[in-house]
């Protein structure tokens, strides 16, 4: 599926005793991936809302290469590996801006609950197609 990038500012507050990017701050960096991300492809809070759903984080697994710090601008970049059921199966990758060398890899494990109850529902077809990349029918 089609990566999609972003840029991300690392703030100062974000800071650990070590001087660079706390490690939780970095689950809400890819959060903020994802939410860009569907939003670029029209799965907005709006969309969510109008068929009673909404994705929520469940798992992530982290893998930390390097740090980044103050003042950095951060490239995420986010794709969708698998969506299967009531699961999508995110991956990620940060470095700095114009930079080839990893900061982080993870992959994320999102499930598609219904809002009333906070129980698992299968994804939306309204929302999986938004995901899957255009076909080519000619």
């Amino acid at each position: 599926m089609q990566p999609f990038k972003t840029l991300l500012r690392v703030r100062h507050y974000e800071m650990d005793a070590l001087g660079h990017v706390n490690n939780a701050v970095y689950q809400n960096y890819l959060e903020q991936a994802a939410i860009e991300h569907s939003e670029h492809l029209g799965a907005t809070l709006d969309v969510y809302r109008e068929l009673g759903g909404v994705f929520v984080m469940r798992r992530v697994e982290i893998d930390y290469l390097r740090p980044a710090v103050a003042g950095d601008t951060l490239e995420v970049t986010t794709w969708l590996k698998e969506i299967r059921g009531t699961r999508a199966f995110r991956r990620y990758e940060i470095r700095k801006q114009d930079q080839e060398d990893l900061l982080v890899t993870a992959e994320a494990l999102w499930v598609w609950v219904e809002v009333n109850t906070m129980r698992p529902r299968p994804i939306p077809r309204e929302i999986a197609d938004k995901f899957l990349p255009v076909q080519n029918l000619g």
